[in-house]
């Protein structure tokens, strides 16, 4: 058994989708499937797989790229990561951060960023292990 992390392709659409429904626990939305889709063809982010070579895909992330004044430049934005908790404990995302690092480092981002909500917060020290620190709070203003 082998894990290895690659770009996603549009036959892990489905799975990908049903991760990021599980990570929010929500019947999957109007908008998703075509957003995957452009994150297949655009820059201005991606999805990444973890892929078991007998179990298949275990886990995904969705990575955006930004541009900031602050940066002179990109910074690299963590926008779901999600591993099936049925197959955990194989590394597979810990393995799905150190490829968002080196994709993001790559780049010529400055940073990655992530937001830890409250249903999320407990996730703080997996990411810690991979050197995130916490630097404050969001605010938000939902427009639909």
């Amino acid at each position: 058994m082998t894990v290895t992390v690659r770009k996603a392709t549009p036959d892990d659409k489905q799975k990908c989708l049903s991760f990021i429904a599980a990570l929010r626990d929500e019947e999957e939305q109007t908008g998703w499937s075509d957003t995957f889709d452009a994150l297949m063809v655009g820059d201005r982010g991606t999805v990444l797989v973890a892929d078991d070579d007998e179990l298949g895909v275990l886990g995904s992330a969705t990575i955006s790229f930004n541009l900031a004044i602050r940066y002179s430049g990109e910074y690299c934005q963590l926008e779901e990561l999600f591993v099936d908790p049925a197959t955990r404990g194989k590394n597979a995302g810990g393995m799905l951060i150190e490829s968002i690092i080196v994709t993001a480092r790559d780049r010529g981002c400055a940073e990655i960023g992530l937001y830890l909500l409250e249903w999320t917060a407990h996730n703080q020290p997996f990411y810690e292990k991979y050197g995130f620190k916490v630097v404050g709070a969001e605010m938000r203003q939902r427009l639909n």
